[in-house]
């Protein structure tokens, strides 16, 4: 007899839950996505017409689960490298090459850090302090900020920390944790006293011959969830939102749909694959201390502003991967990527760029016409690049409450949830609200949510 497994949230997580579970046979798998589309904040549309990412546009490399998922999916031939991964820090007036052997911006190198012009001589004359200070006790979680600020001062953590985050998370360092956003140099920070110790002791751990850091597919990323779902088998289907998720004798009912005509579905397990407010929604009933502590997860909000320029509008071309832009820059525009340079399977003929706009607390930006929201990338090449032309083409993609907020305490609060959910068998979670919010750390919480769903089946004699 087969059994019923229904996830919901058609992101990249829940698909990929649905490929791991359809590796067991007799295992019936459905799909259930609210909005029109599957993947989440995976999608690509043309620009000029190139096909470019409007969501994430590449995935860690150097973690297997992304590729590993794009092979079996059978886009192994579609996977390819930066054309360039030097990027730059615009700050003090200027594009600063970020320092090499930096550690999320926590500089490993004073000597590279200086040649980089992104500090003042004043911050620079502080930094080297942090090697005879002395140790700053981390027992407990604490905001980055804080951390970084008692270790190398103000500038290091304002011009180069802070972008950096700001890049993968749209949040603040001093609301971020530690523990969960840098792992490694939180658990150095507990034994070594010298931050800048920490960060070249990790330098020097990573593997000098591993290839580049960052990988895309060819067609985008927006092409992956699409493969995944064709090849899990799952039944598929969007437009249906789920409102209701209750226990039964045996095992889950699901109410779906429009509340004058509900649809009712029975499933043997679930798999909550949604972000934190909604799974909050689903659980407060039956798993309350789950769903109190989801609800406390904060989500920031941003835009992804896409130009194409002719390749002669750039009276210099660029010639790296993009920049980031700190925030003490008071600049709307966080950071720049040259997708057609870090890319170059997008093509020569244009210059395809994407301007990120907006952080955590700056949801006034979001509210902008999307004219304004070009307008603000074409001011931005202008003043930076030198741009005096119009672009050709131009795309404003906006992602509300997109980017979940690892605050001080995370990774307690992820322990907390998980061990409500463990006591509801039949149930697993997974998404970017836990372990990392790139496309290799979703997979891996997709990954164990479906090991632990095949493992109640198994059980149960299934």
């Amino acid at each position: 007899m087969s059994s019923h497994v229904v996830i919901v949230g058609g992101g990249i997580s829940g698909l990929a839950a649905a490929w791991h579970l359809s590796r067991r046979e007799g295992v019936r798998i459905t799909v259930l996505e609210a909005s029109p589309r599957l993947g989440g904040k995976l999608h690509s549309t043309e620009v000029a017409g190139v096909e470019v990412d409007a969501g994430a546009e590449a995935m860690l490399a150097r973690r297997p689960e992304g590729k590993e998922l794009a092979r079996l999916a059978g886009l192994g031939d579609d996977l390819v490298a930066p054309g360039t991964t030097q990027a730059s820090v615009y700050t003090r007036g200027a594009l600063r090459p970020l320092p090499k052997g930096q550690v999320m911006g926590v500089p490993s190198d004073l000597a590279e850090l200086a040649r980089s012009g992104v500090i003042s001589p004043a911050g620079l004359l502080r930094v080297p302090l942090d090697q005879i200070l002395p140790p700053t006790l981390v027992r407990t979680d604490v905001s980055v900020a804080a951390y970084v600020r008692a270790r190398l001062g103000g500038e290091v953590l304002d011009r180069l920390v802070e972008p950096l985050l700001g890049g993968v998370y749209a949040g603040r360092a001093d609301m971020l944790s530690l523990d969960a956003t840098m792992p490694r140099i939180a658990t150095l920070a507990r034994t070594e006293r010298s931050l800048i110790s920490a960060a070249r002791q990790i330098a020097q751990e990573a593997p000098k011959d591993a290839g580049p850091v960052f990988t895309t597919l060819r067609r985008g990323m927006g092409s992956l969830p699409a493969a995944v779902a064709k090849a899990s088998g799952a039944d598929v289907r969007t437009g249906v939102t789920v409102r209701e998720l209750r226990r039964t004798p045996g095992g889950w009912r699901l109410v779906a749909g429009p509340v004058p005509s509900p649809e009712v579905i029975e499933a043997d397990a679930v798999i909550v694959a949604v972000p934190a407010a909604p799974a909050s929604r689903l659980l407060r009933e039956e798993v309350p201390k789950a769903a109190a502590e989801l609800a406390r997860i904060e989500y920031a909000g941003m835009a992804i502003v896409t130009l194409a320029y002719r390749r002669g509008a750039f009276p210099q071309p660029p010639a790296g991967s993009g920049y980031l832009v700190p925030p003490v820059e008071g600049r709307p525009v966080k950071a720049v990527t040259f997708s057609s340079v870090k890319w170059p399977h997008l093509g020569e003929d244009l210059v395809i760029l994407r301007c990120s706009v907006g952080r955590l607390g700056e949801e006034h930006l979001l509210q902008r016409e999307d004219a304004e929201l070009v307008a603000l990338g074409m001011a931005e090449m202008s003043e930076v690049m030198g741009v005096r032309e119009l672009p050709v083409d131009s795309r404003v993609t906006r992602w509300g409450g997109a980017l979940p907020q690892y605050a001080v305490g995370h990774l307690d609060r992820v322990a907390r949830i998980r061990a409500a959910v463990a006591g509801q068998p039949g149930l697993a979670l997974c998404g970017a609200a836990f372990d990392g919010i790139g496309i290799p750390a979703c997979i891996a919480t997709a990954r164990t949510a479906a090991a632990r769903i095949l493992d109640h089946l198994s059980q149960r004699g299934e």
